[in-house]
């Protein structure tokens, strides 16, 4: 019988105390602020745009406190995947006419903007990071 190389459910949920977790947590933090600013703006020029800004912050705030609770393989894939979500977004509404905020496309300058996907990207990179110094530990 073939030896198989899972890892039972109670090691994925270990705590990993990453060095890398409290930057994160500050960089979540900050591209959650980030967009409180122009969220009341947007309620009223695109309504879906201020609603998913809501979203996202709710998001970056919930899994700032997620990470230093329960710093897992499993929190640390969902920072990866919305970080890189928010910036995939942002890249596209410079890029595309978005309906009701076509003015965004080419405004690559606007500082809120660069600080949010700057922090959105910086918390992706961590969590690649941490995932993969992750895998190369429990090998």
């Amino acid at each position: 019988m073939a030896r198989t190389t899972t890892m039972p459910p109670s090691t994925r949920r270990q705590a990993l105390h990453h060095p890398l977790r409290f930057p994160t947590i500050v960089l979540l933090i900050v591209a959650g602020a980030a967009h409180i600013p122009v969220t009341p703006e947007h309620l009223k020029e695109a309504p879906y745009i201020g609603y998913l800004f809501l979203a996202l912050t709710v998001v970056c705030f919930a899994l700032a406190l997620t990470l230093l609770r329960y710093d897992t393989p499993a929190v640390w894939a969902v920072v990866v995947a919305v970080s890189l979500a928010a910036v995939l977004t942002y890249l596209v509404s410079r890029m595309v006419a978005l309906p009701e905020i076509a003015d965004d496309v080419g405004n690559w300058t606007e500082p809120l903007g660069l600080l949010s996907i700057t922090s959105e990207f910086a918390a992706a990179a961590l969590g690649l990071v941490a995932l993969q110094s992750t895998r190369r530990t429990r090998r």
